[in-house]
Parts: structure tokens; C-alpha cells; sequence
């Protein structure tokens, strides 16, 4: 979708359809109030008779009002107007992006981001709006394309606004394609998202971009290194384990850099540990973390961010096969430490502390990894958050409230040390399960002793990334909250 500004009035513009929004219980405003006055109040009344609603995210298309040029107005509602908040407004843009992708235009004129939304300017109303059009448009057609008589997507959309927005505008573009990419390779079929694929996608990725490199990991080099974790996970699979690092260099070389490490499981069988037949095929999300840091670096390169960036993916497929790992075993890992295995399903942290461990060579200005890590942070969170876990307050709000601005929301749960006791064993430094009680936080603790001296969180995705049994795809989530610490983090 190409995203422009128009700053034309509302009322004059020529578009195939112009998108304004309504709030219940208020007075018409901005947009909205100069199509009523142009119209004679057309608009007015037909909220009144209840032809149009102004309930929360809910549509109307209207067609050939008077006075104004649009072909087509779409109002959307955002419910009441004293509870209407960023959460609010956010599905606001989201419900106008899914209508669209439905209908037959393929243009649209979008003046949602004249609502006022508590404190927030006129640039971070814009940037959200372009960002949730964008994401609304999305549409998965790699293996299922479009028929002839079915609505395209639209081709362009322009944003009401001067030359002064042109920043946000672009960083709404930078936040959807990051969060495209993000969607569509968690989409992908595992037959086609393979490591290997997930390594040339990142390749193809970096070289399309300004101020980036990358370099891939292969079997050979990864044991070489010690990665005996990782590469136990794979041992099952016929498509071999690559570790992935992207960099993008925004700020000189004498600044530190923040890392992203990525969970990328491309298909989880939970190996010798079979899981349930029943959803095992949308395991090809296990790989959302590693799709998530890859969008976000996207992202943070498009917007040219004054900082340095490294992204490392650990990906993997966990297969059961003669050659794969079991309860019982006892790994190694590139930090030295050895691992009992309870549980081949719990693969998720063995690929991520090799990468971790490999990640201290940066000197990390701080590290964060993303993994749809455990189903006990869905038990916990349900969908709608995302779970942030340190031993530092200070990067714990600095990620809290990245996604509390970016409208891409995580939690805050323990770590305390009273959780490491149950990953006791007398067989190795450590089990890789702590059984059913606070699941989501022993996998955290697992991690945690693969990063001590670090500036360090973990951040569970297993609810945000995509919605069990949903038929949606996979969200881009965290992708809003990553890139918004990282803008926070510019000089």
C-alpha cells in the first residue's frame, strides 16, 4: 500500500472513498463536522435515526452525500466519547483498514487522525493511523491468491496532513512493513519457512536495506562454537539449524548496540515429547519470535533510527526421528553449562541460551529476546499481552511503556529467585523444565542463568503472537513495542 499526505479539505478532495471518524455522545468534529455543514447536515441526521452508528469500530459506507466530492464516505465509529482512548482509537484505524480490504476500492482518503487522543500529537495520531490501515489491509495470499472476483487490497491510501507529518508518515509505513513481514512469515506454510528459508529471507532482507549486514550461522560453525543446545533440537530434523545475525549500524561504532534475539522454531513437534494432534499445526508459529525481531529490525532500518541494532535468529526445526534428542538426555551448551532434558517440547530456551550466550560478543547496550516461549504465558495473559520478564526495573518500564505508546501492550512478571529452585537436578547444572507451577516464569529463570552480568529481558509472546485457534494468522505483535524502545533509544 503506498501511503501519502493530502492536506486538501475533506469536503474538496477526490477520492473513491473518504474515511472519517464519529464519537458517541459528542459533537461532530474536524472532518466529520465539515462534511455535516457541507451537507446540510445529512450526517447529523442520519446518526440520529440510527443509520449510521457511532458505536466502537463500527462502519457505515455512505454514497453521494451532497456537498462533498468523495465518492464514498466511510464512517467509523469509536464508541463513547469519554472512554475513548489510544486502545480505542487504534481499533478504531484497524476496523477502517478491514472494511477496506473487503470492498472493492482500491484508494481511500483517511482523516481519522484528526480525533484529539488523550495527550498524544498529531504525529503519533498519524504514525498509528498509517501503521493500522496498513495492518488492517494486510491480506495472506502466498499460497492461496486472490480470485478475480474477490476486493484487492488497497493499492494507496493518503493521510489528511501537511508536509510537517511527512516523519510520521514514514515511520507508519516503517511499523507496517516491519509488521508485514513479521505476519507473513509467521503465515508461511513449514514446509516453505524452513531455516534455511528464514536465513535467505533475512539475507534477501539486509541487502535491500541501507546500513545493513548479516551473516549466517551453519551446523559446522555452531558446533564448532559449542551451540550444543541449539543443535540438539535440530539433531531430528532433515533441515539443519541456522543462526542468523542481522546488524544495522545507525549510530557510529563506538555505541553500544541493542540485540534482539529471536525464538525461531519453524515447526514444533515437541519431538520425542509428542504433542497432541489436536492445533499441532500451528506450531509453524513457533517461529514468531524470530519473525517479530526480524520485522522490528526491519522496521528500526527503514526508519534509519539513530542506533545500532543487532538481530540474532536461532532457527531450528524439533522433529522426532531416530537421531533426535530425549527425556533423559543430558546437553551441553556453548556457556559451558549442562542441561537435562525433561521434556523435548520445552526446545524453545535450549535454542535461545546458545543464541544468548553467542549475543554477549556484542557487548549488548541491552539484550532482549521474544520466543512464543510457553502456554502457560496464554494461561496467564490470555491474547492481549505479552509477557516482559527482568531482573531490571528500569528496562522493564522503558519496555512497558514502549508498549503502552506503540498500543502493543506487555506485563510485567516475576523473577524472583525463589523460581530457580525448581530447576534443581542432582543429573546436571540444570533441568530444562520446572514443572506445571508458573511455567511461563521458570522457562524466564531458565534464561536468566544464561545472562547474568547482562541487561537482560525476556519477552513471551505464546498469546500475542496469534490467537489459538484463530483464523486470523499471526498478529506482527510484538513488533509496535520493539520498534518503540527502540526509538526511544535514539541519541
Amino acid at each position: 500500500m503506498k501511503a501519502t499526505l493530502d492536506n486538501t479539505s475533506p469536503i474538496q478532495i477526490e477520492t473513491p472513498c473518504l474515511v472519517v471518524g464519529i464519537l458517541e455522545d459528542a459533537p461532530l468534529q474536524g472532518p466529520a463536522a465539515a462534511i455535516d455543514e457541507a451537507s446540510g447536515g445529512r450526517l447529523s441526521r442520519l446518526i440520529d435515526s440510527g443509520d449510521v452508528e457511532p458505536d466502537r469500530n463500527a462502519t457505515t459506507l455512505l454514497h453521494g452525500l451532497p456537498g462533498v466530492t468523495a465518492e464514498r464516505i466511510l464512517v467509523v465509529g469509536g464508541g463513547q466519547a469519554k472512554r475513548f482512548d489510544r486502545v480505542r482509537y487504534l481499533n478504531m484505524c484497524l476496523a477502517a483498514g478491514k472494511f477496506l480490504r473487503g470492498h472493492a476500492v482500491t484508494e481511500a482518503h483517511v482523516c481519522l487522525a484528526e480525533l484529539p487522543v488523550e495527550a498524544f500529537d498529531a504525529g503519533w495520531r498519524l504514525r498509528q493511523c498509517v501503521f493500522a490501515i496498513d495492518h488492517g489491509n494486510y491480506v495472506y495470499v502466498t499460497t492461496k491468491p486472490l480470485k478475480s472476483d474477490m476486493p484487492r487490497p488497497l493499492a494507496a491510501a493518503s493521510f489528511h496532513g501537511g508536509p510537517e507529518l511527512s516523519e510520521a508518515l514514514d515511520q507508519g509505513v516503517a511499523l507496517g512493513a516491519g509488521s508485514r513481514t513479521a505476519r507473513e512469515l509467521g503465515n508461511l506454510p513449514p514446509n516453505i519457512c524452513t531455516p534455511a528459508y528464514l536465513a535467505q529471507e533475512c539475507t534477501n532482507l539486509a541487502r535491500s536495506l541501507e546500513n545493513c549486514s548479516i551473516e549466517v550461522l551453519k551446523r559446522k560453525q555452531m558446533a564448532e562454537l559449542g551451540m550444543d543446545a541449539l543443535l540438539a533440537v535440530g539433531q531430528g530434523s532433515d533441515h539443519p539449524a541456522r543462526l542468523v545475525v542481522l546488524r544495522y549500524d545507525g549510530a557510529g561504532k563506538d555505541a553500544q548496540p541493542y540485540v534482539l534475539v529471536g525464538k525461531g522454531v519453524t515447526f514444533d513437534t515437541g519431538g520425542i515429547s509428542l504433542k497432541p494432534r489436536e492445533s499441532m499445526d500451528e506450531m509453524k508459529f513457533d517461529m514468531c519470535g524470530a519473525a517479530t525481531v526480524i520485522g522490528a529490525f526491519e522496521a528500526c532500518a527503514r526508519m534509519q533510527l539513530k542506533v545500532n541494532l543487532v538481530t540474532v535468529v536461532a532457527a531450528v526445526e524439533n522433529m522426532p526421528d531416530g537421531k533426535a534428542y530425549r527425556p533423559g538426555d543430558v546437553i551441553g551448551s556453548m556457556a559451558g553449562k549442562t542441561i537435562e532434558v525433561l521434556n523435548t517440547d520445552a526446545e524453545g530456551r535450549l535454542a535461545l541460551c546458545d543464541a544468548l550466550t553467542y549475543s554477549r560478543r556484542f557487548d549488548p547496550a541491552a539484550i532482549i529476546d521474544v520466543a512464543t516461549l510457553t502456554g502457560a504465558c496464554v494461561v496467564a495473559l490470555g491474547h492481549h499481552a505479552s509477557a516482559v520478564m527482568t531482573k531490571h526495573d528500569d528496562l522493564a518500564e522503558e519496555l512497558i511503556q514502549a508498549g503502552n505508546t506503540a498500543v502493543d501492550r506487555g506485563w510485567r512478571l516475576p523473577l524472583w529467585e525463589d523460581y530457580q529452585s525448581q530447576l534443581k537436578t542432582p543429573f546436571a547444572d540444570m533441568k530444562n523444565v520446572g514443572g506445571m507451577p508458573a511455567g511461563a516464569i521458570t522457562a524466564g529463570c531458565f534464561l536468566s542463568k544464561f545472562t547474568r552480568d547482562l541487561r537482560w529481558a525476556h519477552v513471551d509472546i505464546a498469546g500475542s503472537a496469534w490467537k489459538w485457534n484463530g483464523n486470523e494468522g499471526a498478529t506482527g505483535r510484538p513488533v509496535g513495542l520493539l520498534a518503540q524502545y527502540l526509538i526511544d533509544r535514539q541519541d
